[in-house]
Parts: structure tokens; C-alpha cells; sequence
């Protein structure tokens, strides 16, 4: 890091320098730099975001019935671009040649975060029971630390793997629920490939969304526009192969609450954020706020759901809490 001077110090010559620092107690070795506010920024924002996700796996849950997995993902989609579109047309076209230059990355890019992901998730949602889903996301912050040292050369230090290792202990002890026992008698259905495959994706397009940075210097929330886009079109023939098979859902209010919350908030809001923290934070710090999901699916069960809040929601969250903070105060990303 390179080093900065004070303006408007008087010049003195090196030797006097020292001699006066030597003889003063002020001179001790500088603190350790504080964590930039941006980058705290964007931890709240990752907090944010896996808030809303939690929101959306209950979402997915719930309706899992009621409105097919396909047609979720279509008009989860339809509903965000028609958020987004005109926030960010102008913008799109000012830059079109950098979205020309980004090229098949960007369709790649799409196919994992829009179209793939959120067909595997709301698919694997109508036979995964929610214990399994959260054991299968502890994949995505591990999966992203070695990617991000194969892929990236971004090896995260010490600290950050411990601060890992601390808070999948606190996610186990949650889906255990304070009794490792209970670990040896899970079952697994037939949607946890799904969801295993669902969050080796997610992983992918973090690691290639940080190393083809440089082809994508265009505003966030206009690279997110970006993305709904093309993600909506190649998801349009899935959703027409899903209506040729006769899946259809009712447009109550109920089914098109669901569907508004996860495009505002799940869709918007949440990538959003994640892209924001993938730039400020890198790849494997930002998948550590991962964890924070099923202390908020908790939360959100205690909120909504009437579910009591046990001994083991806490000390499973205190413990993630610690390892994010441990991992956070890395200055490696």
C-alpha cells in the first residue's frame, strides 16, 4: 500500500526527523487502518440481501403449490424488469458499447444469475424440506473461497478461514438444533441435487462476475438491467414448454403478492446489493454472508409464523455473527 504524507508540515531534514521522533512518545507504529466505509456499507447491504433471500425461500416454499416453479421464475423476472427498465434505459444505451465489448460474458453471466439458478431453486423447492435447504447452502461460501483462489488468485488469509470454519459451526448448530444427533438421522429428497447444483452456480457466476470485472465498468444497478434482460429471454421458453404442459396458477392476490415481493425485493433489491458487495468486497468475503440466512429464516418464522425462538437459534447465530466479523476484518478479499 503506498505510503501518503501530511501536507503543510514544515520540511525538516531526515535525521532531525527521526531524532524527534525517537525522543516522543507519539510516535508509536500507526493503528491498523479502520474498515473503509464502503466496505461496511456493503456488509449491511449483504445483510440486506440475505434477509430478502430468506424471505424468498419461504416465498418458494409456501407456494410451491399454488404457482409452478417455471412460472415463478418468468414473471419473478417480468415483474423486476418492469421495475428496473425504466430506471436504467438511458443509462443501457450511454453504455452500449461497454455492454457490446462484455459480449457472450454477459449472456453467460444471465444464464447463471437470472435463468438457471432461480429454475433449479423454485424446482427443488417442491420436494426440499427447508432444514435440508440451508445444510446444502453451507456448499456456497467454501465452493466460493476455493474457487476464488483457483479462478482468481485471490486466496483469503488466515483469519477469513477461520472466521469460515466459526460460522458453519454456528449454521450446523442451527439446522441440528442444538443436538448433533439429529445430524446422522437427515434425510435427503430428491430436489437436494438441485439445490446443490443451484448453489454451485450461484458460486460460478460470483467468481465470474469479480474476474471479468474489467469488461463490465458500467454502472451496478445498469449491469443488473443488463442481466433481467437477457435472463428474462432465455427464460421464455422454458416458461412456454411449462404452459404447453398444462401448469397454469391463479392470479389471486395471494399468488401475486408472492410473486411482487420476490421481484422487488429478492430480485431488485438483493442482486443489487450482492453485485455491490462482489466489487467491494470480493468474491469469497461476500459469499460468507450466506450464513446469515437461516438465522434470518428464523427470525422470520418467529415473526411470521409464530415459531418460539430456542436456545440453539442463538448461540447457531452468535456463532455466525463472530465468523462473519472474524472474516470481515480481513483485508485480503
Amino acid at each position: 500500500m503506498a505510503s501518503r504524507t501530511v501536507a503543510g508540515r514544515t520540511s525538516t531534514s531526515p535525521s532531525a526527523a527521526w531524532s524527534n521522533c525517537h525522543r516522543s512518545t507519539a510516535c508509536a507504529r500507526p493503528a491498523s487502518p479502520e474498515v473503509p466505509r464502503a466496505q461496511l456499507l456493503a456488509w449491511l447491504g449483504l445483510a440486506l440481501a440475505s434477509l430478502f433471500w430468506a424471505g424468498n425461500s419461504l416465498v418458494a416454499r409456501a407456494f410451491s403449490g399454488p404457482i409452478p416453479p417455471l412460472s415463478l421464475a418468468f414473471w419473478r423476472w417480468a415483474v423486476a424488469l418492469a421495475i428496473v427498465l425504466p430506471l436504467v434505459a438511458p443509462s443501457l444505451w450511454r453504455y452500449r458499447q461497454a455492454l457490446r465489448t462484455a459480449g457472450w460474458r454477459l449472456w453467460v453471466a444471465a444464464l447463471l444469475a437470472i435463468t438457471l439458478y432461480n429454475c433449479l431453486l423454485y424446482t427443488a423447492a417442491l420436494s426440499t424440506a427447508a432444514i435440508n435447504l440451508s445444510l446444502i447452502s453451507t456448499c456456497l461460501p467454501l465452493a466460493t473461497f476455493i474457487g476464488a483462489g483457483l479462478l482468481l488468485g485471490e486466496w483469503p488469509a488466515r483469519r477469513a478461514w477461520g472466521g469460515l470454519g466459526l460460522a458453519l459451526l454456528g449454521l450446523i448448530w442451527l439446522i441440528a438444533q442444538g443436538n448433533w444427533q439429529m445430524l446422522s438421522s437427515l434425510s435427503f429428497a430428491q430436489g437436494d441435487l438441485l439445490i446443490l447444483l443451484a448453489t454451485l452456480d450461484w458460486a460460478l457466476y460470483s467468481l465470474l462476475l469479480r474476474r471479468w470485472n474489467r469488461y463490465f465498468q458500467i454502472p451496478p444497478f445498469t449491469l443488473l438491467g443488463a442481466l433481467i434482460l437477457l435472463g428474462l429471454l432465455m427464460l421464455a421458453p422454458l416458461y412456454a414448454w411449462e404452459l404447453g404442459q398444462g401448469a397454469r396458477f391463479e392470479p389471486n392476490l395471494e399468488n401475486l403478492a408472492a410473486i411482487a415481493y420476490t421481484a422487488l425485493f429478492a430480485s431488485v433489491l438483493a442482486y443489487h446489493l450482492w453485485n455491490i458487495g462482489l466489487r467491494e468486497l470480493g468474491a469469497a468475503r461476500t459469499a460468507m454472508s450466506n450464513f446469515l440466512m437461516p438465522v434470518f429464516t428464523a427470525l422470520l418464522a418467529w415473526l411470521l409464523l409464530g415459531e418460539g425462538l430456542q436456545s440453539f437459534h442463538w448461540i447457531g447465530g452468535a456463532l455466525i455473527f463472530a465468523g462473519l466479523l472474524l472474516a470481515g476484518r480481513t483485508q485480503q478479499a
